[in-house]
C-alpha cells in the first residue's frame, strides 16, 4: 500500500512496442506535496511512462500505485484523484475561458453552485478573469496554457501530471507557469513533471530522475546530480605571484594562471572537499575564491546517449 508520504510508488514498470521496449524497468518513488521532474531526450520513455500512471496506457509489467491506488486494478479510484496536462492542450477553442471550466466541472459532476464557485476562483487565480468570456481560440499561447492547467485543477486533484508543460512559450509565459506550479504545492498539491528544459527541473523540482532508453539511469536532488558528473572547480585569487607560487606548491594537482593570479582545482561540490581544500590556507596569500560546480546540462550531456533522439516509437498512440 502506498504510504500517505509517498503519492506514487514505481516497481520494475515496462512496456514495450512490439520489439522496443520504451520503459525497461522503471523504479522510483514520488513523496506528497513535492515536485518530481522526468528528464531525458526525445523517445526517453517520459510520455509514456505519465501515460501509463496515468492509466491511460496499460503497463506490460511491473507495480504502479498512484495516490495510494494500483493503476491496473483500481483504474477508476486513480483517476478520481489526479489531474493531466499532456504535451497537446486539451482547450476547446470554440468555447469561452469560462465554458471550457464550466465543461470539466460538468465531467467532474461537480454540484452547480460548487461548480461556480471553482470556475470563478481559477480564473482569477490563472489571471483569466478579464478574458473569462472571450473564446479561447483568441487567447495567447501562454493563456491557453494556463487555461489547459487550470481546467486540470477544476476537481481539486492532489496529484497532477504535466507532460512537458511549457513546451512553445515564451520565456515570460514559462516563468507564470512556474509561479502557478510553486503555488499548488504549496497548497500540498504533488507535481510529476515531465521536461527537456532543463533549468526548469533546477527550478522546480525536489527530486530529479533522468530517464534514457526507458532507464532510470539517476535520481536524486539537482545538487546531487550535479555532483556526478566532472566539470566542478574551485578558484583561488592570490594576492601576488609569490603567494601565486606558493599556492601552485601546496596545490600540485592545480592549474596556476600567472596573468589572473588565479590557482583552479577540480572540486566535486561537496563541503566536505571544500573544507579539506581550504584547510591551512594562509588568509594573507588568498583574496577570495569562487566555486563553480556542474550544471544540469552537464548532467544531461553526461548521462544521455542520445540513441532514442531520432524519433523512436515512444510517442505511438495508446
Amino acid at each position: 500500500m502506498t504510504t500517505r508520504t509517498s503519492a506514487i510508488e514505481v516497481a520494475g514498470l515496462r512496456k514495450s512496442y512490439g520489439d522496443h521496449e520504451v520503459v525497461a524497468g522503471v523504479d522510483l518513488t514520488v513523496s506528497a506535496g513535492t515536485v518530481y521532474a522526468m528528464l531525458g531526450p526525445n523517445g526517453a520513455g517520459k510520455t509514456t511512462t505519465v501515460r501509463i500512471l496515468s492509466t491511460l496506457l496499460p503497463a506490460d509489467a511491473g507495480e504502479a500505485r498512484v495516490a495510494g491506488y494500483d493503476v491496473r486494478r483500481e483504474s477508476d479510484q486513480v483517476r478520481a484523484s489526479i489531474g493531466v496536462t499532456g504535451q497537446f492542450s486539451a482547450v476547446d477553442e470554440l468555447l469561452t475561458g469560462r465554458e471550457n471550466l464550466r465543461l470539466m466541472a460538468d465531467l467532474g459532476h461537480l454540484d452547480r453552485r460548487l461548480a461556480e464557485s471553482v470556475v470563478g476562483q481559477l480564473l482569477e487565480r490563472f489571471h483569466l478573469a478579464d478574458a473569462a468570456d472571450r473564446r479561447a481560440v483568441t487567447y495567447s499561447g501562454g493563456m491557453k496554457r494556463r487555461l489547459d492547467l487550470a481546467m486540470t485543477l477544476v476537481a481539486g486533484p492532489r496529484l497532477i501530471f504535466l507532460d512537458e508543460p511549457t513546451t512553445g512559450l515564451d520565456p515570460r509565459s514559462r516563468r507564470d507557469l512556474w509561479g502557478i506550479v510553486r503555488e499548488l504545492v504549496a497548497d500540498g498539491v504533488t507535481v510529476f513533471l515531465t521536461t527537456q528544459y532543463l533549468e526548469e527541473a533546477d527550478q522546480l523540482a525536489d527530486r530529479i530522475g533522468v530517464l534514457d532508453g526507458g532507464r532510470l539511469v539517476a535520481e536524486g536532488t539537482a545538487a546531487e546530480l550535479k555532483r556526478l558528473v566532472p566539470g566542478g572547480h574551485l578558484e583561488l585569487h592570490a594576492a601576488d605571484s609569490e603567494r601565486l607560487a606558493e599556492l601552485a606548491r601546496k596545490f600540485p594537482e592545480g592549474s596556476p594562471n600567472a596573468a589572473a593570479l588565479t590557482v583552479t582545482l577540480p572540486h566535486d561540490g561537496s563541503l566536505t572537499t571544500l573544507r579539506r581544500l581550504l584547510a591551512g590556507l594562509d588568509d594573507d596569500a588568498v583574496t577570495g575564491l569562487a566555486v563553480h560546480t556542474a550544471d544540469l546540462d552537464d548532467v544531461f550531456l553526461a548521462l544521455t546517449d542520445h540513441s532514442t533522439a531520432d524519433g523512436s516509437p515512444e510517442e505511438v498512440p495508446a
